[in-house]
């Protein structure tokens, strides 16, 4: 089958180019071509969302993981036969605190379908998603909706998990954030982009949130360490004490990736995965990503890092033990 692939030169885009190219499709991938190389394999037309008329080509399919509205309308008008995927996010979800939720029981956030800048508000940027999500459904002859939560793996441009195989691999102390039962959920962003393609060709029709089971942390850090051949010393930091000593949750220069404030984000990492999996989603062993994720990052010099600079992690271990 012809399958249109909205980007294709970063991460989860470039990885359902790839898969779908290794099954042996007919693989576009409509896009400026600036962000990164292309797959090889693919066909390039140069399209840019911002400014551009979608290219004339057909397909059967489409994937694309926009978040402006505007863009997403546009390409649901030009391709309205095709079978679309298209990837939204958990961010989607009116509650973070409740675990457990599906997209049959999980409220939304208010549609806003216009463009906006994520930077001004945490919850612009799902409600733009849900504003996408009604257009691919409206305007397409068959839609699949997938919602995903922290995607993994390596090429990873938000540095956002790659923080943990890099810092399990070094030696010493390790700051653990908050409390070992705290639930996180990931999904490799290999395993999403089969699912992706697998999707598009079914031409399944549903809504699901593409995530991973939800594991507590300390089972999610053994498995990250066991992936990268160590096993060091956990040093379990309540999320309190992390706040005051301004540490930050989930990125940022003094950030601590996987860690969410509690109980207000019990739910966000600990979506009902079961939906999903039925569907054909697997889940590859987490030692494995860990791995593949620290290999990627060695052989990347310049790829993105978050969170923690030793010093820092060592000066706020140090105030742990004086309190203790």
């Amino acid at each position: 089958m012809r399958i249109l692939v909205l980007g294709g030169t970063m991460f989860l885009s470039r990885a359902v180019a790839e898969e779908a190219v290794r099954r042996g499709h007919d693989v576009v991938c409509a896009c400026r071509g600036e962000s990164g190389s292309l797959p090889d394999g693919v066909t390039h037309e140069s399209f840019d969302r911002t400014t551009g008329a979608p290219p004339e080509v057909e397909v059967d399919a489409v994937v694309d993981v926009a978040r402006h509205p505007s863009w997403v309308r546009a390409a649901v008008a030009a391709w309205p036969d095709a079978h679309w995927v298209f990837v939204s996010t958990i961010s989607v979800y009116a509650d973070n605190a409740a675990p457990g939720q599906t997209p049959e029981t999980g409220a939304t956030l208010p549609a806003m379908d216009e463009d906006r800048d994520p930077m001004e508000a945490p919850e612009v940027y799902g409600s733009m998603k849900v504003a996408c999500e009604d257009h691919v459904r409206a305007g397409a002859a068959s839609a699949s909706v997938v919602r995903p939560g922290l995607i993994v793996g390596p090429g990873d441009p938000t540095g956002r998990f790659t923080y943990w195989p890099e810092r399990m691999a070094d030696p010493g102390p390790v700051l653990a954030p908050g409390s070992p039962d705290d639930v996180t959920q990931v999904v490799d962003v290999r395993d999403l982009a089969a699912w992706c393609v697998d999707l598009a060709e079914q031409r399944t029709v549903g809504t699901w949130d593409a995530i991973g089971p939800p594991t507590p942390m300390a089972e999610v850090l053994a498995e990250v360490a066991r992936g990268v051949g160590t096993s060091p010393d956990l040093v379990w930091v309540p999320s309190d004490f992390l706040t005051e000593h301004d540490v930050e949750p989930w990125s940022g220069e003094r950030g601590v990736p996987l860690w969410l404030p509690r109980p207000e984000y019990d739910g966000m990492t600990a979506h009902d995965h079961t939906p999903a999996a039925a569907a054909g989603l697997a889940s590859r062993p987490l030692p494995d990503v860990a791995r593949d994720t620290l290999a990627w990052l060695r052989a990347t010099p310049d790829a993105t890092r978050t969170g923690l600079s030793r010093e820092a992690e060592a000066e706020v271990l140090e105030g742990f033990r004086d309190r203790r």
